[in-house]
């Protein structure tokens, strides 16, 4: 039985020859000195074919490299638990598994776990007989049952131990913070839950204006996508930045180490969550000076409610605002609808303006809101 030119395909079933591998249609000894080669792992069965030469697998077409070279990659041993985050696992198991890592998944038992979006996945381990990684990644989504499972927290600081890197990803530093394993250090998570992160654990303190925050092993990255640029930046840190970089490539992924976005670091933080408001976003976009923000409006069903409800949270809810939030109201210089303008200094003293404008709708009963927030320069 041949898996190509020059294949050495296992023969487990023959009980007789099970100490040896068939090579090019003769039998050849399992402790022989000649190079065996694999396929780079790919996913499929011919990950599990054996060659006697270099080339390309007959199966996917990716290059063969020797098994003991194959056996020595780094390995990563990704938490699942049910809702979590397909990207926060999936991105980073991409860009691993393209640097050439082992990627294997771990569960607490061997039911599928249900991602969030429907998708069930089957783990490889489950943590009785997980083996150890030289990284350990745990990913977010909704966390609270993991968070409160006193087997997922023993086995990641079991691990943790164990392993040369942890990384979160998301919400999942709110695992590794229950686990003790952020107390005293920086670390970051997705944009609405950074604020309490602080509480999560002792003395964590909270970074708001980077995608990864890097303690030494521990390594924290913010929501989502961010996980990919944080698996960059740790292959970086492992296997040199050239790799990252070709890896990057690889992946068709314009990979910045140098971006300095954030999206927690976005001019909106220091908006309020703006409640009891009912419509539609029609355009929303900003950076870490500015964001501006269309909406259609249906409830409040008044020019005036939608006013009136604006200034009280703008007032009351700004958060990080280091002073008293000023706001003053007119009717719109158009002649119909009202307008809004406030001001405030955040809590590094620097000072923010901003204007709304409400107006009636083409479509009866609704209303436009436009929204403007800018930091004004340093003179």
């Amino acid at each position: 039985m041949r898996g190509g030119a020059g294949a050495v395909v296992a023969a487990s079933f023959l009980p007789a020859l099970n100490r040896h591998v068939f090579a090019l249609g003769e039998y050849t000894d399992v402790g022989r000195t000649a190079p065996v080669y694999v396929c780079t792992p790919c996913g499929l069965d011919c990950d599990k074919l054996e060659f006697d030469k270099p080339g390309s697998c007959p199966g996917c077409g990716m290059p063969l490299i020797e098994k003991s070279v194959a056996d020595s990659r780094p390995t990563v041993a990704i938490l699942l638990f049910d809702r979590v985050e397909i990207i926060d696992f999936a991105g980073p198991w991409e860009v691993f598994g393209g640097a050439g890592y082992k990627v294997f998944t771990v569960s607490e038992k061997t039911d599928p776990i249900k991602a969030v979006y429907g998708q069930r996945i089957l783990a490889d381990y489950i943590f009785e007989n997980s083996p150890r990684a030289d990284v350990l990644l745990v990913p977010g989504g909704g966390v609270g049952g993991a968070v409160n499972n006193a087997n997922v927290i023993r086995w990641v600081q079991n691990n943790a131990k164990n392993s040369t890197y942890v990384m979160s990803v998301c919400t999942g530093a709110f695992i590794l913070a229950k686990a003790g394993l952020l107390d005293g250090l920086s670390a970051t998570t997705v944009r609405h839950a950074i604020e309490n992160l602080a509480t999560a654990g002792r003395n964590i303190k909270p970074v708001h204006d980077k995608r990864y925050v890097d303690n030494g092993k521990i390594i924290t990255t913010a929501g989502l996508s961010s996980g990919i640029d944080g698996a960059f930046y740790l292959v970086s840190k492992m296997k040199g930045l050239g790799t990252a970089q070709e890896t990057a490539l690889g992946l068709e992924y314009n990979w910045d180490p140098q971006s300095r976005f954030a999206r927690a670091a976005c001019a909106d933080r220091y908006l309020p969550e703006f409640t009891g408001f009912e419509g539609e976003t029609l355009s929303v976009a900003g950076d870490t000076e500015r964001w501006n923000l269309k909406v259609l409006i249906s409830k409040p069903a008044s020019v005036a409610e939608i006013v009136e409800l604006a200034r009280k949270q703008l007032t009351s809810n700004t958060p990080h605002a280091g002073s008293p939030v000023e706001v003053t109201t007119r009717h719109a210089r158009s002649g119909e609808g009202s307008e809004i303008a406030w001001n405030f200094k955040d809590d590094e003293n620097r000072r923010w303006n901003g204007e709304a404008a409400v107006h009636p709708a083409e479509e009866g009963g609704k209303f436009i809101v436009t929204l403007s927030l800018t930091r004004e320069r340093a003179r």
